[in-house]
């Protein structure tokens, strides 16, 4: 429905979705009948393929559009300030906390909250999510007063919610909840009718940015190259890839396209120079580790409990980690500075992970009336 009040930007999220394919034109139509049902709504999608402007369309189509829509993606934050972005916190709710803060949910009060990455968020946060989806009531973190909301929780994630659920890496009953209607962002692969038409929208844009009269169009070969393309990572990719192209066009045509940035042929030299292999995006941890001539080389054999498949991936790899601390902190004698060097942490990292940790550690080392104490180097 028309809404004469949107501004601009609002008006071509709603009206210049750009796609002819069936899978984009059947996606835009689910959007828009679920923008006009005030419940909540989960978008699943692969990476790049514009979640969040499937959340803000869903808004501004819906009754709540005059109101606030306020957007959080919990991979960017550390679980321990979810909750205080999402719910704000009192003064003095922990060290820092001089004034009151309000948060998210109390910003979006009236209109909408858009929660990316929610697989992220840790399961106490989630139980304070689904008392506010039942209750529209929370507590500020450190408070005791219940504050009212009125919010309409749009949700979005790449990850498989319903077996994280099944793990217990995630609320059933919030899942549920939230769950009122689910709708998937078709991935570009499966729009192949849109790819040009995309391409020439970035292409425009470019050329506009760029203060060129006019837009250099993609001969036979570009046409070709960008159409059997994979696009893993969609059309963020897209966009990148066809502005680079813009730029580094002349004259009227573009007829290379650059996929790979770091593509060279000085490259597999300059590195072969060093005694090194050509890195792949996987070495990166491995190369950024690189063990200096004080610390002694240590590998940990992947504990027997996590070998056994089939297994959630989130756990195994909190099962490794506890096992990488368990060992540095032995070696170490418990030493929480020496195991953080051990593992080329900081030690304030190691601490964070000590924490998110500390209930199996002290399990396992079979003396759970320990304290940890956040100023004594040791555990």
């Amino acid at each position: 429905m028309f809404k004469s009040g949107l501004d601009e930007q609002q008006r071509e999220i709603i009206h210049n979705a750009i796609g002819q394919s069936d899978a984009f034109l059947s996606f835009q139509e689910n959007l828009s009948r679920v923008a006009g049902v005030d419940r909540p709504v989960l978008i699943i999608g692969e990476r790049g393929t514009g979640k969040e402007l499937a959340a803000q369309r869903i808004h501004y189509l819906s009754e709540r559009w005059q109101e606030p829509l306020m957007a959080l993606n919990c991979a960017a934050l550390a679980p321990t300030l979810i909750e205080s972005e999402l719910f704000g916190h009192e003064a003095g709710a922990f060290t820092g906390a001089t004034r009151m803060r309000t948060g998210r949910f109390e910003a979006a009060n009236g209109g909408s909250i858009f929660l990316d990455e929610l697989g992220n968020i840790p399961i106490q946060v989630q139980e304070k999510i689904l008392r506010a989806v039942e209750y529209g009531a929370f507590e500020r973190v450190g408070g005791a007063e219940q504050v009212q909301v009125d919010v309409r929780i749009i949700g979005a994630t790449n990850a498989d919610l319903p077996t994280l659920a099944q793990t217990g890496r995630f609320m059933q009953d919030l899942l549920d909840r939230l769950s009122f209607d689910v709708v998937y962002v078709p991935p570009l692969r499966a729009r192949q009718e849109d790819i040009m038409l995309l391409a020439n929208h970035f292409a425009a844009h470019m050329a506009r940015d760029l203060g060129r009269k006019q837009t250099p169009e993609f001969d036979e070969e570009a046409v070709r190259q960008l159409e059997s393309h994979p696009w893993r990572g969609n059309i963020r990719e897209l966009k990148n890839v066809v502005e680079r192209a813009v730029y580094q066009s002349e004259g009227d045509a573009i007829n290379n396209i650059i996929f790979d940035p770091f593509a060279s042929v000085y490259r597999e030299g300059i590195l072969a120079e060093a005694g090194k292999k050509i890195p792949s995006y996987y070495d990166k941890q491995r190369i950024a580790a690189e063990i200096d001539d004080n610390c002694q080389e240590i590998t940990f054999p992947l504990p027997s409990h996590v070998a056994d498949a089939p297994i959630d991936f989130k756990t195994a790899t909190a099962a490794y980690e506890i096992a990488l601390i368990q060992e540095s902190l032995q070696v170490t004698r418990f030493n929480q500075r020496e195991a953080a060097r051990r593992l080329r942490l900081s030690y304030n990292q190691f601490r964070g992970l000590y924490r998110k940790y500390q209930a199996e550690l002290q399990e396992d080392d079979g003396d759970g009336d320990e304290d940890c104490n956040d100023d004594d180097e040791s555990v």
